[in-house]
């Protein structure tokens, strides 16, 4: 919850509903997700959809379960979190789906459309509102990658096609790669400590990636859509 956008969404709501869509076998994430938006706001309500109806289970804790899919089960959500539900689709239904859920956003709704590893340590998510992408940001445990570009393997389906020479998004894992090998110095001190002048390099590299004030347990790139979109 550290994306201002976000926090400033479920703040500003007069309803705010959260949908967790296609949580799996069991809704472990969706009751993670609960507990914590409700630091941001006591009275968020989570409801948690799956499009198996064998898999929708009893609500309990103040979460809720229903069967939907990308139309949301005619729920007006604030925030919609969609890990790992797109990357089974081919590359061409991304933006069907992403209209369908736009189209069911409360007003200032935000989607987040995500890929993680099993054990939460690469993540990757763009961030929409109803008009379209806003950010891209890709999060990995320090310890878990040899270099940013490891990430690839998890990019969102908009994008990890797109992981080739000629587009935004491989130019972007390049520069990361660069400015990390760049950051060996710091290596002794850890890669927390070493991402961090990455970071900075990259930024004097002209790469508009977001500071962020608190320090992060993650390494963290955060960019603008256009820095990373696909080329077509």
């Amino acid at each position: 919850m550290h994306d201002a956008e976000v926090r400033a969404a479920l703040a500003d709501a007069p309803d705010p509903l959260v949908v967790d869509l296609g949580y799996g076998a069991l809704p472990v994430t969706t009751f993670e997700l609960a507990a914590r938006l409700r630091t941001v706001r006591a009275d968020i309500r989570v409801v948690g959809l799956e499009i198996d109806p064998a898999r929708v289970v009893p609500g309990r804790d103040g979460v809720s379960f229903a069967r939907g899919g990308f139309e949301l089960a005619g729920l007006r959500p604030v925030l919609v979190r969609a890990f790992n539900v797109l990357r089974q689709y081919p590359e061409a239904a991304v933006h069907e789906a992403w209209a369908t859920m736009q189209a069911a956003l409360a007003p200032g709704g935000l989607i987040v459309d995500g890929t993680c590893d099993e054990l939460g340590r690469r993540c990757a998510w763009i961030l929409l509102d109803s008009t379209g992408p806003r950010t891209l940001t890709l999060a990995w445990d320090p310890f878990a990658l040899a270099r940013p570009s490891d990430i690839a393997e998890r990019l969102p389906k908009a994008l990890i096609h797109r992981n080739i020479p000629g587009e935004r998004v491989h130019a972007l894992l390049a520069a990361a790669d660069r400015a990390w090998a760049e950051a060996a110095p710091l290596a002794p001190f850890g890669p927390r400590v070493r991402w961090r002048d990455a970071l900075e390099r990259l930024r004097d590299h002209g790469v508009p990636a977001r500071s962020y004030r608190h320090r992060m347990r993650d390494c963290v790139l955060s960019v603008p859509w256009e820095t990373a979109m696909p080329a077509n």
